[in-house]
């Protein structure tokens, strides 16, 4: 135990945090297995499912030998490392869900934020106590306003404390909660529902997610109008529309008899 899991079932790709001893807590070398599995060998992958090892913790975030001894230097190549490792999650080009099975702390916190989708057990609890560390949230915690307001991000953020999922809006911050031992299950039924669209228009799909974030309104407009448009020089999406045009025609017939 020690590295994440990686394993493809059924053009999903899951990648298993594992470390249970600690916690599922991450090393800076974790963060590039997490990286390379969200962003090479994707062919025929359809989707991304990150979860943690046991039902004690998603994970504890990054293991505190990380940043123990570090100085100024050393502590900006490991922050460095996990801003890219959460990018490269956020940025993938095939939709992620992240199956919050415990505790979920620190960068782990922000590594689910940056995954598409999320499903939760009851009761888990999130929180970022960077600020009891001596440093400030960073990387995607940025997300966490978008989620559940700002108010309880700031709270959350310098208190430090930890949050039951039921404190932060089910709604806000999950797609499903469901028993640990329904987790594996409810993933593949949430993440089948959306491979059923097509790779091309998925993969637009995202990249306007990540325009919307960091773009103005009007520009987030006009590039989201052109994405719309190149999508018509794709066979799928003539394909896509005769398809859905025939489901909504059998749909309006009357029963026979």
């Amino acid at each position: 135990m020690g590295a994440p899991t990686v394993s493809d079932n059924r053009r999903i790709r899951w990648i298993t945090l594992n470390r249970p001893d600690a916690a599922n807590a991450l090393r800076v070398q974790d963060l590039d297995v997490i990286a390379e599995a969200v962003t090479t060998d994707l062919a025929g992958i359809r989707a991304v499912v990150i979860t943690g090892q046991g039902d004690r913790a998603f994970s504890a975030g990054m293991h505190l030998d990380t940043f123990r001894d570090a100085d100024r230097e050393g502590s900006r190549r490991s922050i460095a490392s996990v801003g890219r490792c959460i990018a490269a999650v956020r940025t993938c080009s095939v939709p992620t869900l992240a199956v919050v099975n415990g505790a979920c702390i620190g960068a782990a916190f922000e590594l689910v934020l940056a995954c598409d989708l999320r499903i939760a057990a009851p009761g888990v609890r999130f929180g970022l106590p960077e600020v009891k560390l001596g440093v400030p949230s960073v990387v995607d915690a940025a997300l966490l306003p978008h989620f559940i307001g700002l108010s309880k991000a700031r709270e959350l953020i310098l208190t430090g404390n930890m949050y039951a999922l039921e404190e932060l809006g089910v709604d806000r911050l999950v797609s499903r909660v469901v028993p640990h031992e329904a987790l594996e299950s409810a993933a593949r039924e949430l993440i089948e529902q959306v491979i059923a669209h097509s790779p091309e228009v998925l993969t637009a799909q995202k990249s306007l997610f990540e325009t919307w974030l960091n773009c103005s309104l009007r520009e987030s407009v006009d590039i989201s109008m052109d994405v719309f448009a190149t999508m018509f020089d794709l066979p799928s999406t003539t394909e896509n529309i005769a398809a859905y045009a025939a489901g909504r025609s059998r749909s309006s017939r009357p029963p026979a008899g």
